[in-house]
């Protein structure tokens, strides 16, 4: 037997007795005599009996576990938003569980159903760049397994969410660099399925719409990663004139395209402003320092923690949407000497 996976049944096993017996015996029951206490406390001493907190889970209806998905655990906003759910989750007696997508909408379904099997009391997620079909959440609904959506939402199911204002930090980013007098600002943009991607191009519009500046399709170019970045920003600045700014969704595609630019002989920000969206260390790496939208993660992460509580306190509440406000953060990146 091994004895790293001692149960209630193999104790019961060896001494004789019955599995209820042995469990009501490790529980300190009124009518277990203490002779036979002491032979089963005795032997899941000698053997290193644990309990088993699934099984507790299904007979306690409650594991005080809650499941995390996020696309990257290694990107600082989400490692970020990681750390307030689980500083408040375990303030209030929960741990956490943690699955990564790696962006794939089969293995984010795989990592639900994992968690689920693990018995966790709800599931918070932030959902990959690939999901377009939800059947998966629609199931946790339908166990009436508590959701709660964080930064990439569906707008196909009705859950608690936490959001950034995707839009007022879009716009304040294009605002600032037309301010800094830049006339030809590309937006670098997000998957067209995810509802940040189009609120981010919404607030790049608006900018530019309130002060009169024309808007064209050329200048919203799908760039999200850095491999992609690689071979579209030499071919954006090749354009006659080029681009005076960009505008990216993320910090990696803005630090890559602030090198990419750099090596192309332009100087930033002097030739090209350049501001990202996230505010991550990598921010304060580059050179020079590069200009962001900070997204407050943590704030995100103890606000999803916090509504998740609040819907296993009460499943009968009306779902809550929160909306956490961004901060632009203005480094070397976007603002010329003075």
């Amino acid at each position: 037997m091994n004895k790293d996976n001692v149960t209630i049944k193999d104790i019961a096993r060896e001494l004789q007795i019955s599995p209820s017996t042995v469990s009501r015996a490790l529980k300190d029951h009124p009518d277990i005599s203490p002779e036979t206490k002491k032979l089963v406390n005795n032997l899941a001493d000698k053997w290193n009996y644990r309990p088993n907190p699934i099984a507790l889970s299904l007979k306690g209806g409650a594991s005080k576990t809650l499941g995390v998905v996020v696309p990257e655990i290694i990107h600082y906003f989400f490692s970020s938003v990681i750390s307030g759910i689980e500083d408040h989750a375990n303030e209030n007696g929960y741990n956490i569980m943690i699955c990564q997508s790696n962006e794939e909408y089969e293995k984010e379904v795989n990592s639900i159903q994992t968690l689920v099997n693990s018995r966790v009391d709800g599931i918070l997620i932030s959902i990959s760049k690939l999901t377009r079909n939800t059947e998966h959440f629609h199931e946790l609904k339908k166990k009436n397994i508590p959701l709660v959506f964080f930064d990439r939402i569906s707008g196909e199911v009705e859950s608690d969410m936490v959001i950034i204002d995707d839009s007022e930090g879009a716009y304040m980013a294009t605002k600032h660099l037309i301010l800094e007098g830049r006339k030809k600002i590309v937006h670098l943009s997000g998957p067209p399925n995810l509802i940040i991607s189009k609120d981010r191009i919404e607030g790049y519009i608006r900018a530019l719409n309130e002060f009169q500046y024309g808007v064209t399709e050329e200048n919203i170019v799908k760039c999200d990663q850095v491999q992609e970045a690689e071979w579209i920003v030499p071919s954006i600045m090749k354009r006659t004139p080029p681009p005076d700014a960009f505008f990216c969704v993320n910090d990696f595609t803005a630090a890559q395209t602030l090198n990419i630019v750099k090596k192309l002989g332009f100087h930033v920000p002097d030739d090209v402003a350049i501001v990202g969206f996230t505010n991550g260390q990598l921010s304060r790496l580059t050179d020079p320092g590069l200009s962001t939208i900070d997204q407050h993660g943590y704030d995100m992460g103890i606000e999803a923690a916090r509504l998740m509580l609040d819907r296993i306190r009460d499943r009968k509440r009306p779902y809550q949407k929160r909306v956490i406000k961004t901060e632009l953060v203005i480094r070397g990146s976007s603002v010329k000497d003075r």
